[in-house]
């Protein structure tokens, strides 16, 4: 198995779960950390024990020389560092959002493609263990062929506490929830042609949308409703759950708060408890989205070994990167767009 050491840029409050995840990755190491926060970076470095420490990105790559660089920086400083990797013909995961315009996303896809370089998006939440076995169900044909998909991701939870720059910009929840839920829908029901949506803020303390309604066409010729709302008080908070909702000719799937799977057959009803693992390192509530980094990251490192695109490269994450725009369009415009078209 080939060793595989890597460099990370941005030692903010996500990248902590990447760290852990990384060094849980058999013949996988982070070698380097760069972030323009001094102190953040000194904190990092103590506590994963990482000794080569920067301030500029172009110095530490071009310094370490690393088989890869995870860019774990918010969207608007991804195409120059995409681009700086690209150049230096590292192979690059970059955070999402992928980009903050469809034309960077595009010349980000391009740089790496022309460089010969595998580009992936750390879009994890399809590989949360959940989500992939409600996929695994779809696929064995037991319900017949899907008529119908819901993806409802509902919460009040507190989450400008740890992220307190969600709450300020014009875009949230679409931006920076709603684009996991679109990639699952695509995930689970394939590629879309059209999509409706309807945003509104309900919460007067931030400046964008934390409400989002949106109806997909899918390609595969059926509709299906991504939800989404950190507004929603319920007596259990479900918090970072994903629920799934799915018809078909001969059942249904359903994945209910709790990590319990229904699947309802010609052949009856069965339960299932797809709870994720608590990793040693993770802590709840956060221990199913931390499950995920955990696994998008071992993909990252199979695929580089194998020389594979991963499955949520840069090419692909596009699709999902456009039904985002698309659904700020349409609810803008109050009509329904072609994500294609963006």
């Amino acid at each position: 198995m080939r060793e595989l050491r890597g460099a990370l840029i941005g030692c903010g409050f996500f990248a902590r779960n990447q760290m852990h995840a990384w060094a849980g990755i058999p013949g996988v190491s982070i070698v380097a950390l760069c972030d323009r926060d001094a102190a953040r970076l000194d904190d990092m470095g103590e506590s994963f024990a990482v000794a080569a420490r920067f301030t500029d990105a172009a110095a530490m790559l071009r310094e370490v020389r690393p088989d890869f660089v995870d860019i774990a920086t918010t969207a608007p400083s991804h195409r120059a560092l995409v681009e700086l990797a690209a150049s230096l013909a590292i192979p690059a995961i970059c955070q999402k959002p992928f980009a903050p315009t469809m034309d960077d996303a595009r010349a980000m896809v391009e740089a790496c493609e022309r460089a010969g370089v595998p580009l992936m998006v750390h879009e994890n939440f399809r590989w949360q263990s959940p989500i992939r076995a409600v996929r695994r169900c779809l696929a064995s044909g037991e319900i017949g062929a899907p008529f119908f998909g819901r993806v409802s991701f509902r919460s009040a939870y507190d989450v400008y506490a740890g992220q307190p720059y969600l709450a300020e910009g014009e875009r949230f929840i679409v931006e920076d929830l709603g684009i996991h839920a679109l990639d699952i829908a695509r995930f689970l029901f394939g590629d879309v042609t059209r999509i409706t949506a309807r945003t509104r803020r309900v919460n007067p303390r931030i400046r964008g949308e934390d409400v989002a309604t949106m109806l997909l066409d899918h390609e595969a010729g059926f509709a299906s409703v991504v939800d989404c709302s950190y507004a929603t008080r319920l007596e259990t908070e479900r918090f970072p759950q994903t629920l799934i909702e799915i018809d078909g000719s001969e059942g249904t799937i359903r994945l209910d708060e709790g990590y319990r799977l229904t699947v309802t057959g010609p052949d009856g009803t069965r339960h299932e408890d797809v709870s994720p693992p608590l990793l040693p390192w993770a802590s709840r509530p956060w221990h199913n989205i931390q499950e995920s980094v955990a696994l998008i990251q071992a993909h990252w490192a199979q695929a580089l070994r194998a020389g594979t695109e991963p499955d949520t490269s840069g090419r692909d994450n596009l699709k999902t990167l456009a039904l985002v725009e698309a659904a700020y369009l349409s609810a803008a415009a109050g009509s329904s767009l072609d994500p294609r078209e963006v």
